[in-house]
Protein backbone atom coordinates (compact mmCIF):
# COMPACT_ATOMS: atom_id res chain seq x y z
CA UNK A 1 0.00 0.00 0.00
CA UNK A 2 1.48 3.39 -0.80
CA UNK A 3 0.41 6.67 0.50
CA UNK A 4 -1.02 8.81 -2.24
CA UNK A 5 -1.75 12.93 -2.11
CA UNK A 6 -3.85 14.00 -4.74
CA UNK A 7 -3.36 17.46 -5.65
CA UNK A 8 -6.75 18.83 -7.67
CA UNK A 9 -10.26 17.60 -6.77
CA UNK A 10 -11.56 18.40 -10.16
CA UNK A 11 -13.16 15.44 -12.30
CA UNK A 12 -9.93 13.84 -13.18
CA UNK A 13 -8.37 13.75 -9.86
CA UNK A 14 -11.18 12.44 -8.35
CA UNK A 15 -11.58 9.27 -10.85
CA UNK A 16 -7.96 8.89 -9.95
CA UNK A 17 -8.36 9.14 -6.76
CA UNK A 18 -11.47 6.09 -6.98
CA UNK A 19 -9.33 4.52 -8.91
CA UNK A 20 -6.29 4.31 -6.63
CA UNK A 21 -8.45 3.51 -3.49
CA UNK A 22 -9.51 0.51 -5.29
CA UNK A 23 -5.90 -0.89 -5.39
CA UNK A 24 -5.91 -0.21 -2.06
CA UNK A 25 -3.98 2.84 -1.67
CA UNK A 26 -4.43 5.38 1.10
CA UNK A 27 -5.62 8.56 -0.53
CA UNK A 28 -5.88 11.91 0.76
CA UNK A 29 -7.11 14.64 -1.90
CA UNK A 30 -6.41 18.39 -1.92
CA UNK A 31 -8.80 21.31 -3.49
CA UNK A 32 -7.73 25.12 -3.04
CA UNK A 33 -11.53 25.83 -2.83
CA UNK A 34 -13.04 25.36 1.11
CA UNK A 35 -16.40 24.90 -0.28
CA UNK A 36 -15.13 21.86 -2.79
CA UNK A 37 -13.39 20.06 0.15
CA UNK A 38 -16.85 20.23 2.58
CA UNK A 39 -18.91 18.92 -0.52
CA UNK A 40 -17.03 16.42 -1.34
CA UNK A 41 -16.65 15.51 2.13
CA UNK A 42 -20.24 15.92 2.76
CA UNK A 43 -21.78 14.17 -0.28
CA UNK A 44 -19.22 11.54 -0.82
CA UNK A 45 -19.26 12.29 -4.42
CA UNK A 46 -18.12 15.46 -6.92
CA UNK A 47 -21.56 16.37 -8.08
CA UNK A 48 -20.84 18.55 -10.38
CA UNK A 49 -17.71 17.63 -12.11
CA UNK A 50 -18.31 13.78 -11.33
CA UNK A 51 -21.79 12.84 -10.42
CA UNK A 52 -22.70 9.22 -9.57
CA UNK A 53 -19.14 8.03 -8.83
CA UNK A 54 -19.28 7.68 -5.06
CA UNK A 55 -16.39 8.28 -2.90
CA UNK A 56 -15.20 5.91 0.07
CA UNK A 57 -15.71 6.77 3.78
CA UNK A 58 -12.04 6.45 4.75
CA UNK A 59 -11.14 8.70 1.15
CA UNK A 60 -9.53 12.33 3.53
CA UNK A 61 -10.07 15.74 1.74
CA UNK A 62 -8.34 19.09 2.87
CA UNK A 63 -7.63 22.51 2.41
CA UNK A 64 -3.79 22.00 3.85
CA UNK A 65 -1.51 20.91 1.67
CA UNK A 66 0.90 20.41 3.77
CA UNK A 67 -1.44 17.66 5.17
CA UNK A 68 -1.76 16.27 1.71
CA UNK A 69 1.89 16.28 1.24
CA UNK A 70 3.67 15.31 4.27
CA UNK A 71 4.94 11.67 4.48
CA UNK A 72 2.92 10.54 1.15
CA UNK A 73 5.15 8.24 -1.43
CA UNK A 74 3.41 9.62 -4.30
CA UNK A 75 2.17 12.99 -4.92
CA UNK A 76 -0.45 13.26 -8.31
CA UNK A 77 -0.58 16.59 -9.80
CA UNK A 78 -4.42 17.24 -10.71
CA UNK A 79 -4.53 21.07 -10.95
CA UNK A 80 -5.76 22.40 -14.38
CA UNK A 81 -2.49 23.10 -16.73
CA UNK A 82 -2.73 27.14 -16.63
CA UNK A 83 -2.49 26.91 -12.23
CA UNK A 84 0.77 23.68 -12.81
CA UNK A 85 2.97 26.28 -12.14
CA UNK A 86 1.69 28.24 -9.10
CA UNK A 87 0.55 25.07 -7.15
CA UNK A 88 4.11 23.57 -7.94
CA UNK A 89 5.50 26.82 -6.35
CA UNK A 90 2.64 26.50 -3.39
CA UNK A 91 4.43 23.01 -2.72
CA UNK A 92 7.95 24.05 -2.12
CA UNK A 93 8.07 24.85 1.24
CA UNK A 94 5.89 21.18 2.26
CA UNK A 95 8.17 18.69 -0.32
CA UNK A 96 10.50 16.11 0.90
CA UNK A 97 13.32 15.86 -1.02
CA UNK A 98 12.81 13.18 -3.89
CA UNK A 99 9.70 12.99 -3.53
CA UNK A 100 7.79 11.83 -6.49
CA UNK A 101 5.30 13.89 -8.43
CA UNK A 102 3.01 12.38 -11.36
CA UNK A 103 1.85 15.41 -13.00
CA UNK A 104 -1.87 13.78 -15.15
CA UNK A 105 -2.44 17.70 -16.69
CA UNK A 106 -1.96 18.15 -20.41
CA UNK A 107 -0.78 21.55 -21.28
CA UNK A 108 2.02 23.80 -22.52
CA UNK A 109 2.87 27.21 -20.95
CA UNK A 110 2.24 30.28 -23.31
CA UNK A 111 5.11 32.49 -21.99
CA UNK A 112 8.19 29.92 -21.55
CA UNK A 113 6.60 27.15 -23.93
CA UNK A 114 7.67 24.90 -21.65
CA UNK A 115 5.57 21.28 -20.76
CA UNK A 116 4.34 20.68 -17.73
CA UNK A 117 6.74 19.05 -16.18
CA UNK A 118 9.56 21.24 -16.90
CA UNK A 119 7.76 23.36 -15.13
CA UNK A 120 7.61 21.27 -12.12
CA UNK A 121 11.08 20.70 -12.22
CA UNK A 122 12.17 24.21 -12.62
CA UNK A 123 9.62 25.16 -9.40
CA UNK A 124 10.99 21.88 -7.30
CA UNK A 125 14.36 20.67 -8.33
CA UNK A 126 14.65 18.63 -5.69
CA UNK A 127 11.24 16.36 -6.70
CA UNK A 128 11.42 13.05 -9.01
CA UNK A 129 8.82 14.16 -12.17
CA UNK A 130 7.05 11.57 -13.89
CA UNK A 131 4.15 11.71 -16.29
CA UNK A 132 0.69 9.53 -16.56
CA UNK A 133 -1.46 10.42 -19.99
CA UNK A 134 -3.58 8.71 -22.77
CA UNK A 135 -7.36 8.32 -23.73
CA UNK A 136 -8.65 8.04 -20.43
CA UNK A 137 -11.61 10.28 -20.00
CA UNK A 138 -12.46 11.10 -16.65
CA UNK A 139 -16.07 10.06 -16.69
CA UNK A 140 -15.28 6.91 -17.64
CA UNK A 141 -12.40 5.96 -15.43
CA UNK A 142 -14.36 6.81 -12.76
CA UNK A 143 -16.88 3.94 -14.23
CA UNK A 144 -14.12 1.83 -14.20
CA UNK A 145 -15.00 1.48 -17.62
CA UNK A 146 -11.51 -0.18 -19.41
CA UNK A 147 -8.73 2.30 -20.18
CA UNK A 148 -5.17 2.21 -20.96
CA UNK A 149 -2.48 4.68 -20.50
CA UNK A 150 1.13 5.64 -20.47
CA UNK A 151 3.58 7.02 -17.51
CA UNK A 152 6.79 8.42 -18.84
CA UNK A 153 9.44 8.48 -16.63
CA UNK A 154 13.51 9.23 -16.95
CA UNK A 155 14.35 6.08 -14.50
CA UNK A 156 12.80 2.70 -15.45
CA UNK A 157 12.27 1.75 -12.01
CA UNK A 158 10.11 4.81 -11.29
CA UNK A 159 7.72 4.21 -14.50
CA UNK A 160 7.70 0.92 -13.21
CA UNK A 161 6.71 1.33 -9.48
CA UNK A 162 4.04 3.86 -10.73
CA UNK A 163 2.76 0.70 -14.03
CA UNK A 164 2.41 -1.32 -10.56
CA UNK A 165 0.70 1.83 -8.32
CA UNK A 166 -1.72 2.78 -10.86
CA UNK A 167 -2.60 -0.79 -13.15
CA UNK A 168 -6.14 -3.24 -12.64
CA UNK A 169 -8.17 -5.01 -14.56
CA UNK A 170 -9.82 -1.69 -15.88
CA UNK A 171 -6.81 0.03 -15.82
CA UNK A 172 -3.94 -0.93 -17.98
CA UNK A 173 -0.79 1.17 -17.73
CA UNK A 174 2.52 0.96 -19.99
CA UNK A 175 5.74 2.26 -19.49
CA UNK A 176 7.92 4.96 -21.85
CA UNK A 177 10.93 6.69 -21.10
CA UNK A 178 9.57 9.76 -23.98
CA UNK A 179 8.31 12.01 -21.24
CA UNK A 180 9.19 15.24 -24.48
CA UNK A 181 6.32 13.32 -26.54
CA UNK A 182 3.66 11.89 -23.88
CA UNK A 183 3.55 15.69 -22.96
CA UNK A 184 3.05 17.19 -26.73
CA UNK A 185 0.87 14.73 -27.63
CA UNK A 186 -1.55 15.36 -24.89
CA UNK A 187 -1.23 18.92 -25.20
CA UNK A 188 -1.17 19.26 -29.11
CA UNK A 189 -4.28 16.87 -29.25
CA UNK A 190 -6.68 19.35 -27.40
CA UNK A 191 -5.91 21.86 -29.94
CA UNK A 192 -6.89 19.65 -32.89
CA UNK A 193 -9.64 18.43 -31.08
CA UNK A 194 -11.12 21.97 -30.77
CA UNK A 195 -10.89 21.76 -34.54
CA UNK A 196 -12.91 18.51 -34.87
CA UNK A 197 -15.62 20.46 -32.83
CA UNK A 198 -15.54 23.25 -34.65
CA UNK A 199 -16.24 20.78 -37.78
CA UNK A 200 -18.99 19.49 -35.81
CA UNK A 201 -20.27 22.64 -35.39
CA UNK A 202 -20.47 23.53 -38.73
CA UNK A 203 -22.72 20.68 -39.46
CA UNK A 204 -19.34 18.47 -41.36
CA UNK A 205 -19.67 14.82 -41.18
CA UNK A 206 -17.32 12.04 -40.77
CA UNK A 207 -14.56 12.66 -43.70
CA UNK A 208 -13.78 16.25 -42.29
CA UNK A 209 -12.93 14.77 -38.66
CA UNK A 210 -10.87 11.82 -40.02
CA UNK A 211 -9.18 14.39 -42.28
CA UNK A 212 -8.49 16.39 -39.27
CA UNK A 213 -7.10 13.18 -37.05
CA UNK A 214 -4.87 12.18 -39.53
CA UNK A 215 -3.60 15.77 -40.86
CA UNK A 216 -3.46 16.60 -36.87
CA UNK A 217 -1.41 13.69 -36.05
CA UNK A 218 1.09 14.35 -38.96
CA UNK A 219 1.48 18.08 -37.36
CA UNK A 220 1.56 16.67 -34.02
CA UNK A 221 4.46 14.40 -34.45
CA UNK A 222 6.41 16.93 -37.19
CA UNK A 223 6.74 19.50 -34.24
CA UNK A 224 7.18 16.45 -31.45
CA UNK A 225 10.17 14.77 -33.19
CA UNK A 226 11.58 17.92 -33.82
CA UNK A 227 11.69 18.82 -30.27
CA UNK A 228 13.26 15.03 -29.23
CA UNK A 229 10.14 13.58 -28.81
CA UNK A 230 9.69 10.06 -30.81
CA UNK A 231 7.75 9.39 -33.87
CA UNK A 232 6.51 5.59 -32.10
CA UNK A 233 5.29 7.87 -29.03
CA UNK A 234 2.47 10.33 -31.55
CA UNK A 235 1.80 6.46 -33.26
CA UNK A 236 0.55 5.33 -29.89
CA UNK A 237 -1.77 6.07 -26.69
CA UNK A 238 -0.54 9.81 -26.17
CA UNK A 239 -0.42 10.68 -29.47
CA UNK A 240 -2.96 8.96 -32.02
CA UNK A 241 -5.14 7.53 -29.25
CA UNK A 242 -5.69 10.18 -27.25
CA UNK A 243 -6.84 12.08 -30.11
CA UNK A 244 -9.29 9.84 -31.40
CA UNK A 245 -10.86 9.99 -28.16
CA UNK A 246 -10.88 13.81 -27.44
CA UNK A 247 -11.88 14.45 -31.01
CA UNK A 248 -15.00 11.73 -30.92
CA UNK A 249 -16.10 12.13 -27.53
CA UNK A 250 -18.80 14.16 -26.29
CA UNK A 251 -17.06 13.74 -22.80
CA UNK A 252 -14.59 16.18 -24.35
CA UNK A 253 -14.70 19.63 -23.43
CA UNK A 254 -12.46 20.87 -26.08
CA UNK A 255 -14.87 18.79 -28.64
CA UNK A 256 -17.11 20.34 -26.74
CA UNK A 257 -16.37 24.54 -27.06
CA UNK A 258 -15.20 23.94 -30.53
CA UNK A 259 -18.99 22.62 -31.70
CA UNK A 260 -19.89 25.74 -30.16
CA UNK A 261 -18.00 27.82 -32.04
CA UNK A 262 -18.36 26.68 -34.97
CA UNK A 263 -22.34 27.21 -33.77
CA UNK A 264 -21.13 30.87 -34.13
CA UNK A 265 -20.34 31.93 -30.37
CA UNK A 266 -17.13 33.44 -29.29
CA UNK A 267 -14.03 31.58 -27.47
CA UNK A 268 -15.28 33.31 -24.11
CA UNK A 269 -19.25 31.86 -24.70
CA UNK A 270 -17.87 29.04 -25.11
CA UNK A 271 -15.87 28.55 -22.12
CA UNK A 272 -18.42 30.02 -20.24
CA UNK A 273 -20.93 27.21 -21.24
CA UNK A 274 -18.47 23.95 -20.87
CA UNK A 275 -17.94 25.41 -17.16
CA UNK A 276 -14.63 23.45 -17.16
CA UNK A 277 -11.62 24.56 -18.19
CA UNK A 278 -10.45 23.76 -22.39
CA UNK A 279 -7.03 23.04 -22.53
CA UNK A 280 -6.87 23.41 -25.76
CA UNK A 281 -7.44 27.02 -25.56
CA UNK A 282 -4.22 27.81 -23.43
CA UNK A 283 -2.24 25.14 -26.04
CA UNK A 284 -2.89 26.94 -29.29
CA UNK A 285 -1.13 29.69 -29.09
CA UNK A 286 1.85 27.68 -27.41
CA UNK A 287 1.79 25.45 -30.03
CA UNK A 288 1.80 27.99 -33.11
CA UNK A 289 4.88 29.59 -31.23
CA UNK A 290 6.50 26.25 -31.13
CA UNK A 291 5.84 25.62 -34.87
CA UNK A 292 7.01 29.25 -35.67
CA UNK A 293 10.43 28.48 -33.43
CA UNK A 294 11.30 25.02 -34.86
CA UNK A 295 10.41 26.32 -38.37
CA UNK A 296 7.22 22.91 -38.53
CA UNK A 297 4.04 23.40 -40.56
CA UNK A 298 1.12 23.25 -38.71
CA UNK A 299 -1.80 24.76 -40.68
CA UNK A 300 -4.41 22.91 -38.67
CA UNK A 301 -2.72 24.96 -34.97
CA UNK A 302 -2.73 27.93 -37.34
CA UNK A 303 -6.51 28.19 -38.53
CA UNK A 304 -7.46 27.08 -35.07
CA UNK A 305 -5.53 30.55 -33.57
CA UNK A 306 -7.38 32.66 -36.10
CA UNK A 307 -10.47 31.39 -35.37
CA UNK A 308 -9.86 31.73 -31.47
CA UNK A 309 -8.08 34.81 -31.35
CA UNK A 310 -8.48 36.94 -34.59
CA UNK A 311 -11.80 36.65 -35.28
CA UNK A 312 -11.77 34.24 -38.49
CA UNK A 313 -15.05 32.72 -39.42
CA UNK A 314 -14.91 29.22 -38.89
CA UNK A 315 -15.94 28.16 -42.30
CA UNK A 316 -13.50 30.63 -43.81
CA UNK A 317 -11.02 29.13 -42.07
CA UNK A 318 -11.73 25.20 -43.23
CA UNK A 319 -12.13 26.17 -46.38
CA UNK A 320 -8.48 28.16 -46.58
CA UNK A 321 -7.27 23.82 -45.17
CA UNK A 322 -8.71 22.52 -48.32
CA UNK A 323 -7.40 25.06 -50.70
CA UNK A 324 -3.90 24.72 -49.78
CA UNK A 325 -0.99 24.36 -52.25
CA UNK A 326 -1.33 20.74 -53.50
CA UNK A 327 1.68 18.40 -51.72
CA UNK A 328 2.52 14.64 -50.94
CA UNK A 329 0.99 13.13 -48.21
CA UNK A 330 4.40 11.33 -46.99
CA UNK A 331 7.32 13.44 -48.39
CA UNK A 332 10.45 11.14 -46.73
CA UNK A 333 8.50 8.66 -50.04
CA UNK A 334 10.13 9.09 -53.31
CA UNK A 335 9.39 8.71 -56.76
CA UNK A 336 11.32 5.46 -58.47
Amino acid sequence: MAKIGILGAGSWGIALSVLLHGNGHEITVWSIIREEVEMLQEKREHVSKLPGVKLPDDMKFTNDLEEAMAEKDVLVLAVPSPFTRSTARSMKPYLTKGQLIVNVAKGIEETTLMTLSEQIEEELPEAEVAVLSGPSHAEEVGRGIPTTVVVGAKKKETAEYLQNIFMNQVFRVYTSPDIMGIELGGSLKNVIALAAGIADGLGYGDNTKAALITRGIAEMTRLGVKMGGKMETFAGLTGMGDLIVTCASMHSRNRRAGILIGQGKTMQEAMDEVQMVVEGVYSAKAGLKLAKKYDISMPIVAEVNAVLFDGKPAKEAVNELMMREGTSEHRSMLWE
